[in-house]
Formats: C-alpha cells, structure tokens, sequence
C-alpha cells in the first residue's frame, strides 16, 4: 500500500512538472541574447506559453510592462515601444517562469536576402576570394554590430522558428556571415553611429520564386507550387519554398528595410522578372505591415551566362539588368546599386563584395536617413536625340558630369532603322555622350554595355557606375 502511494505521489510530480515545463515561455531564435531592436517605433515581441497564460513583456529602457494573455494554442504577441538607439539592455519576458535577454541593442535592423553573391561569406567561396577579406576580418572587433544568419531550409509550409543566435561582431562571427550585407551595415554603423543588426536570409542558386508565397509564386521552369508534404524536386528553385522555411520566421520582426542580391538565377526570364520583383517586395511589405519600408537592391554584375546555356536566346543578361533597372520605376522607396565595373567573365561571383555594400549603403544613407551633400544614385540614361548621323545620348543623376577616370570610353552601339547594331565612336561632354558610326548614317537607336559579360567604363564623376541600357525594345 505504501509503495503504491509512492508511485502515486511519483506520477503526480511527473505530471506536475510537465505542466510546469510546457508552461515556461518559449521565444524564437530571432529573440534572444545580443539581439538588436529598431528603435523608435513599437517592435513585435512574440513567442509561445501554455494556452490562456498571461505573459508580461518589458524592456530594461522603460519602466512600462505590456501584457497579454496567450491564445488557445499558447500564442502570443505584444508590441512594445522602443527609445532612440542605445544599450546594452535586458528584455524580460515572464509567465509562470521568467526569461531575461541579455546584453539587447537598440538601433536599426535590415534583413539581407538574396541568392549566393549574398550569401558569400567575407572568408570567400573556395577558391573564390573576397577582395581584401582577411584584413576586414581582423578589424571586425565591433560590440555596435550583430548578425544573425538564418540557415537553409526548404519547406511546402510555412516554419516558425530556426535555429541561430545573434552575434556580436568580430573576426569569428564575421568571416562566415555575408560579405555584401557585412559592408552595408559597417557603413551605416561608421555613419550612423548607432548600433547596426543584420539578419541575413539567403540561399545560393535560388530562384525569385522561391522567395514568395503561394499566393505570390508562379511557376520556374518545369517546377509547380508545392502542396503541403509534396517532395522538392529543387531545394532553391521550387517556388515558395524558402519563404516557408527561411523568411516566414522573420516577417514581423522590427526592421527599417531590406537589401537584396538576386537574379542570377532568373537570367532567361527577364520579361517574368519585371513583373515578379515588384510583386515580391509588395508582398514582403503587406506582411510586415510596416508601410512600404526601404528596398535597396544590387543589379547582378556582368558574367558570360552564356557558359550555362549558350544556345538560348536570352542568354544575355543585360535583359536582366534591364528588367532590374526597370523595376526602379515600380517599386516605391527603392534604389539599385550598379555593379558594371565589377562583373568577371568566368566567375559569377565578383570577388569585389565591398562596393556592392556599400553602394547599397549610400541608398540608405541618402534615402532613407536624409544624409546629404554626397552622390547615391548612379547616373541613367534619359533620352537621345538625334543631329544628323549623330545621336546625342543625355542621362540623369549626372549633376556633376560623367567620366571614365582615363580610360577609353567604349560599350557604346547604335542602329538605323534596319535594327542592325554597329560600335560606336564616341566622344564624352560633361553630362551627354555624341554617338556615331560611318556605317549608321541616320541613327534611331543606342545601346550602352548591352553583353552579356563587359566592364562598364562610363561613370559620374562620384564614382558610381552608368547601368547597361538601350532606347529600343527589339
């Protein structure tokens, strides 16, 4: 009889202490020690407790405590105020057991997506370099800055949850996180002065597509939406399934916008591109919910694509390079880096990280936080216009004129109206290019680094580089 007692009292302590254990707050990777929150705004907290459980959120900044009361499922979310950028702080989340976030900056997030030139880590791809890598590594001892990468994940549903840890940046978190998203977010820290957090959602080889949901995403190629525990025929181009298993568990989270890295793999689908990017970013935005928050992007740089497959007709990826520069006229509060002076025949990933980031930066810096006084936006082409044989090619964003620093400006095509396209001569003014060639006696149209793979030699004076373009569409 005692000894059934025992086992009695035995249970009842095991299921007590179950209890108690599936009580305990649960947050997800995004929250936890060293994380950084956007400041000046209300931030979404949120995590899981036993259902009907009051959980009290608050911040080491404030003295105000939010509750709230967890859902049948044991869901919750609170949004709680943050202040100017500053830190470190705690944030301490309670129900039945208590939860206390460490050493958390206040100051401002932007997500970094894309494919594998985001993706590239400041160490390099094997046997691919980064372009001054080692020193920048050595020099990344920076309590200002944190990154969080979230790791490669294919799902047909969507996850709420990874698992990764913020990290406070030096050599060893900074030599494997992205390079691009690295050199953005150092010029903002070194600018801003304010703590920098970087959440990286990238996946090498990865079509637009993937990165939609299924309300969004269209077929690529020969690959369908997935239905709920379908097989992956492609684990990076399968539409929808990186935005189920890598970005849904970060929308909602506070940030101040996104850069992004994509397109290579999209090179043949030019036309389907022009309407897809604005559709991913306007989705992105409608589930933050935040208001239509900055969108900078990297046009891809130059590359023989041709190498992949050399007999289709759009193998060029200047179409591509044109749908991304198209897309700065339908995506509000957006900007492109041009990257033509980067580009390298046989490797799709420049080994030159650091302007890609940065030129991202100068986006954000003059965008987004109002820094002015320097250039951000490279010159574009605006109109022609035609003085007999010759045509004279006019581009905005110039104010202070063009330049080729020296060298010999080339790239330039023109065509009368057979469509046939010859090279051109050119001769440079400040703010205009005169195009001609002895074959085209009355020009219509111009084409500027229209190749696949070319270096881009025409600049403003600032420094940022002219986008491949052409005034037709044959």
């Amino acid at each position: 009889m005692i000894r059934r007692i025992r086992v009695i009292i035995l249970l009842a302590a095991f299921v007590a202490y179950g209890f108690q254990s599936e009580a305990k707050v649960k947050l997800p990777a995004l929250f936890a020690d060293n994380m950084v929150l956007q400041q000046q705004t209300k931030v979404a907290v949120w995590g899981w407790s036993s259902p009907k459980t009051e959980v009290l959120v608050s911040g080491s900044w404030s003295k105000e405590n939010v509750s709230v009361k967890s859902d049948k499922d044991g869901n919750w979310k609170v949004m709680l105020q943050t202040p100017t950028a500053g830190g470190p702080y705690d944030l301490t989340i309670s129900d039945e057991e208590t939860i206390t976030i460490k050493n958390v900056m206040i100051g401002e997030v932007w997500i970094c997506a894309g494919q594998s030139n985001m993706e590239m880590p400041m160490k390099g791809y094997p046997g691919q370099p980064v372009i001054g890598s080692n020193m920048d590594i050595l020099k990344s001892d920076n309590s200002q800055i944190r990154v969080i990468t979230v790791p490669r994940n294919s799902q047909t549903v969507p996850q709420d949850n990874f698992d990764a840890k913020w990290k406070v940046a030096d050599p060893a978190a900074i030599r494997n996180f992205s390079a691009t998203g690295y050199h953005f977010g150092k010029l903002l820290n070194e600018m801003l002065d304010v703590p920098i957090g970087l959440i990286e959602v990238s996946y090498g080889g990865s079509c637009i597509q993937a990165w939609m949901s299924s309300e969004s995403a269209v077929p690529f190629e020969d690959n369908k939406v997935p239905a709920p525990g379908d097989s992956i025929p492609v684990v990076n181009r399968t539409p929808t399934v990186l935005f189920n298993g890598m970005l849904n568990p970060v929308i909602g989270y506070g940030i101040k916008g996104a850069i992004w890295y994509q397109g290579e793999t999209n090179y043949q689908e030019p036309e389907a591109y022009v309407d897809l990017f604005p559709k991913m970013v306007e989705e992105w935005r409608s589930l933050w919910n935040v208001g239509e928050f900055p969108f900078y992007y990297a046009q891809i740089a130059p590359f023989d694509y041709a190498v992949f497959k050399p007999n289709k007709p759009k193998a060029n990826s200047a179409y591509l390079r044109e749908a991304q520069l198209k897309a700065m006229d339908k995506i509000p509060n957006c900007g492109m880096a041009v990257l033509m002076d980067i580009g390298e025949e046989f490797s799709i990933h420049p080994m030159h990280k650091k302007e890609g980031g940065e030129r991202l930066a100068l986006w954000a810096l003059g965008q987004t936080y109002g820094i002015r006084d320097f250039s951000y936006k490279s010159p574009a082409f605006n109109a022609i216009e035609v003085k007999g044989s010759q045509l004279i090619v006019s581009f905005n964003n110039a104010s202070n004129g063009l330049t080729t620093f020296g060298k010999e400006l080339t790239g330039f095509e023109i065509a009368g109206e057979d469509k046939v396209f010859y090279p051109a001569s050119t001769f440079l003014r400040s703010k205009s290019v005169i195009v001609s060639s002895p074959r085209v006696e009355k020009p219509v149209a111009v084409r500027y680094a229209f190749k696949d793979f070319i270096v881009g030699p025409l600049f403003g004076t600032d420094g940022l580089p002219v986008s491949s373009f052409r005034s037709d569409d044959w």
